[in-house]
């Protein structure tokens, strides 16, 4: 029943490992300033990979995605993206809704649960 943080910051961890449960923070792209939603998704994605690998599980075990985008006409584009990211055979279970992000700059944000 231990619990484990990984690399934690000033407001919160970016993976906390509780039993066998991943909980993976919103991810968000580096300089989107310079990206479209095609480069901010691959971003995000390949940072909740590295997370997820780094509470020592992998994608295909991702439970459930909560994608958060600051535009709904950005839907198409991410899916695309996501669409090849994603484990075909062990597909999450997800929402996607449009929301206000921490900065304008941002277009997409993925908040995931894992099993270990």
């Amino acid at each position: 029943m231990g619990i484990t943080r990984i690399n934690p910051g000033m407001r919160y961890c970016a993976t906390v490992v509780h039993n066998d449960t991943v909980y993976i923070a919103g991810q968000v792209a580096d300089t989107p300033a310079k990206k479209d939603i095609t480069a901010q998704t691959k971003d995000v994605l390949r940072k909740v990979e590295a997370a997820v690998k780094a509470g020592g599980s992998s994608k295909k075990k991702i439970l459930t995605m909560q994608i958060y985008l600051s535009d709904m006409r950005d839907f198409a584009g991410m899916n695309a993206v996501y669409d090849k990211w994603v484990d075909k055979a062990n597909k999450p279970t997800r929402a996607t809704v449009e929301s206000r992000l921490a900065t304008p700059d941002y277009k997409i944000e993925i908040v995931a649960v894992a099993a270990k």
